[in-house]
């Protein structure tokens, strides 16, 4: 309640307090029906004052009662003003409020505030009307600061939407990833909402122009695509033919050595259309497994017939491992010259069975060449001058070598090493057919 003036007996009036935007609230409005006679008077002839920090204000006439009843009246109509004010406020701090509608009330309260009918705490009310004002416009002023702030999110989300369209019309070649793409940035673009319609539309403009560019550029590259099949195709059938012509051949090797080719070429070709490639494909691995199964008919035959060659030549082997050539030189070599024709006239075996037949038999000429060279080096008169000629090149190639690798020339030294390493071998075979003498 109101302190009251001891000079007049009027009730003292509350100070006007400072408005939200000074930093300080401002205090709560006390309700004025509990005891509006704190507020105001209501005289001998019923004009009814409320009592201001300027003095009192004459608010109205009341002729329908007793003056408390009048009084009461108007501190009803000011706690209504206060209810409205303490609804703004809550509805505004709740963020329930909106706040320009809050602001256009609250302003509209404190204009008729001074001519307002009522008996109250004017003041303390017209600091709490100041307190929603301040905050109506602080909401107001957040809340533009959001849908900018919202705006420009919304503007770089869709420039970066924009930007990746037509980095995907320009570059991408995974069709069918980059149109999924395309298909979710519409989608997301569908849902950024506040930028305004001239960037808007600009920016659509450039999502636009990247998608029909990319389904340009597709629809381009598969019409390429199915030129390339229809190509792809007859080349395919064109090999098909050669391959089936070539099926009944009997020329072994050249046929499965086109076959070969014809499969590189085959490849090369590319991919007919989906519908028709693999029944091309078929027709060709039919032609070829014609022949190889033909070839491999033959090839069994042939076969046996060179396994029985091998069981000849083992036979063959054994009585030519008996050949002694140390007993009787030429007895050897007559006997070995008659088992080498025999050999020729049997034929060949089995491709598995070549070495090990012929390594056995070679042993064999071998062991009679030998016996053969180690007789002539000892009836040879001009082993000795061979001895020397064989050293001298030794020398020489060594000399070559350390010449090279002095000069920095490690390959001509690596070859010359080499050179000189084989005549150094023929050399100690001179020299030791020499010492066997």
């Amino acid at each position: 309640m109101a302190q009251e003036n001891t000079s007049t007996g009027t009730p003292a009036p509350h100070p006007v307090p400072h408005a939200l935007g000074g930093g300080h609230a401002a205090p709560p409005v006390p309700p004025a029906e509990p005891s509006p006679s704190a507020w105001g008077r209501v005289d001998e002839e019923g004009t009814v004052y409320v009592t201001t920090a300027d003095g009192e204000r004459a608010v109205g006439v009341w002729q329908a009662g007793s003056p408390d009843e009048g009084l009461l009246h108007y501190a009803r109509r000011f706690d209504d003003l206060r209810t409205e004010v303490e609804l703004l406020e809550t509805r505004l701090e709740s963020g329930a409020g909106d706040p320009k509608h809050a602001l256009a009330t609250a302003t509209q309260l404190r204009d008729g505030l001074a001519e307002a009918a009522v008996v109250g705490d004017i003041a303390a009310l017209s600091g709490r009307i100041e307190q929603v004002i301040a905050h109506a416009e602080k909401a107001l002023a957040s809340a533009k600061q959001e849908r900018e702030e919202a705006r420009a999110a919304a503007v770089v989300r869709k420039q970066a939407l924009a930007d990746e369209a037509e980095k995907l019309a320009a570059e991408s070649t995974q069709w069918k990833a980059a149109g999924d793409r395309l298909r979710a940035i519409l989608d997301e673009w569908k849902t950024v909402k506040g930028v305004d319609r001239k960037t808007d539309d600009e920016l659509w403009k450039r999502f636009s122009k990247a998608r029909e560019a990319f389904n340009r550029r597709r629809g381009s590259h598969f019409a390429e695509l199915d030129k390339q099949r229809a190509g792809a195709k007859h080349r395919k059938e064109e090999l098909i033919a050669e391959a089936e012509s070539l099926s009944e051949s009997s020329d072994w090797g050249e046929t499965a050595g086109r076959y070969k080719d014809l499969m590189t070429e085959w490849k090369a070709a590319g991919r007919a259309p989906k519908d028709s490639d693999e029944a091309l494909w078929q027709r060709f691995r039919a032609a070829q497994d014609k022949f190889f199964a033909r070839r491999s008919s033959v090839f069994s035959e042939r076969d046996a017939e060179f396994s029985a060659n091998a069981q000849q030549k083992e036979e063959l082997l054994v009585e030519a491992e008996k050949i002694d050539p140390a007993a009787n030189l030429d007895a050897a070599k007559n006997h070995l010259r008659k088992i080498q024709e025999q050999w020729d006239e049997i034929g060949k075996v089995p491709r598995e069975r070549i070495r090990e037949l012929d390594g056995r038999l070679k042993a064999v000429q071998d062991a009679v060449k030998s016996a053969e060279d180690s007789k002539w080096r000892r009836t040879d008169p001009e082993a000795q001058a061979r001895a020397a000629q064989f050293r001298e090149r030794v020398e020489q190639f060594e000399s070559q070598a350390a010449k090279a690798r002095a000069a920095g020339d490690e390959r001509r030294a690596k070859k010359a090493d080499e050179q000189a390493a084989q005549w150094r071998e023929w050399l100690e075979a001179a020299e030791a057919a020499i010492a066997d003498r």
